[in-house]
């Protein structure tokens, strides 16, 4: 009986101390993480440099304004050409002292820089916190009323991104860079156990102003929509899955994707094209982040210079 005891003891423990670390990784500096990629049939002579933001989850105490004022300087620092946010500003969890504003985090995302312009999506939880948006979408997956999240970002100076795509040129070339509405921006009614979700993604619109004879990066906060993405799109950038933001030995146990772990994280080529997901900044549901710390992604595109 002692054995027994000692051994639960011993898992209550381990437990605990799990979860401070878990705590401290949620809360710690993200990482930078770096990608050299070349995609099939990008231009020789064509460098681009992006960085790469998703799911700060602002709120207070996890991701104060302070803390992403942080993070928007070091993503200065790392002199990209363009900026991308990938969705899931606003809060996530029930377990907060407070929000973080809208026009707040707004705000602060505001102060990135970059020549090319700072571009962004919304993601579900930015449609999730907006009830009038949300219920005037429901039901025929087209919206009157434009989520407060793409009015703040808009106020500062970042392009949003709605099943579009606007062109931007570097080094004589045209890129366009596109932005898939959210693909589970509305929960449909159902019962607690059948509820779908709904989104309001038109890929085909997305892409129709681009030409396949020109590089295009293609931003979708989830990541579900790869399969469809067409060879003509030379990289695809999601957020989303927190990298499972909980993972032991590398294994993630809960992924919020209809695909699982096939797209939970990282630099993913299916028949030659090119996904990168992100893990993100903030978390969802839990303060917690185990085996998953924060990062943001600096993505140089193009044969390095020799």
């Amino acid at each position: 009986m002692a054995l027994w005891i000692g051994i639960l003891f011993g898992f209550v423990v381990l437990g605990g101390l799990l979860g401070v670390y878990a705590l401290f990784e949620a809360a710690r500096e993200p990482v930078m993480t770096r990608y050299q990629l070349t995609p099939e049939g990008w231009p020789d002579g064509l460098r681009l440099r992006l960085v790469v933001l998703t799911d700060p989850h602002a709120c207070e105490p996890w991701m104060s304004a302070r803390r992403l004022s942080e993070i928007v300087r070091c993503a200065n620092a790392q002199d990209a050409d363009a900026m991308l946010l990938v969705g899931d500003y606003d809060h996530a969890m029930p377990f907060i002292t407070s929000r973080v504003p809208p026009d707040e985090w707004a705000r602060v995302l505001g102060a990135l820089k970059a020549p090319l312009g700072v571009h962004a999506v919304l993601g579900n939880h930015d449609w999730d916190n907006d009830r009038v948006a949300r219920w005037q979408a429901r039901g025929n997956k087209t919206f009157s009323s434009m989520p407060y999240a793409r009015q703040h970002l808009e106020a500062e100076g970042v392009l949003v991104h709605s099943n579009s795509a606007a062109p931007i040129e570097k080094d004589g070339f045209r890129i366009w860079i596109a932005g898939l509405e959210d693909q589970y921006a509305i929960v449909a009614q159902g019962g607690l156990f059948r509820r779908k979700p709904v989104g309001l993604d038109d890929l085909p619109a997305t892409l129709a102003p681009t030409a396949d004879s020109e590089p295009v990066i293609l931003m979708a906060h989830e990541p579900d929509i790869f399969p469809q993405v067409p060879s003509s799109v030379s990289l695809t950038v999601s957020g989303h899955t927190h990298g499972g933001q909980i993972r032991f030995f590398g294994f993630a146990p809960v992924v919020p994707s209809v695909y699982g772990r096939r797209y939970v994280y990282g630099h993913i080529v299916e028949e030659g094209r090119y996904l990168l997901v992100s893990r993100g900044l903030g978390c969802s549901g839990l303060p917690l982040r185990l085996g998953c710390p924060p990062e943001i992604v600096v993505v140089e595109l193009g044969k390095p210079l020799v």
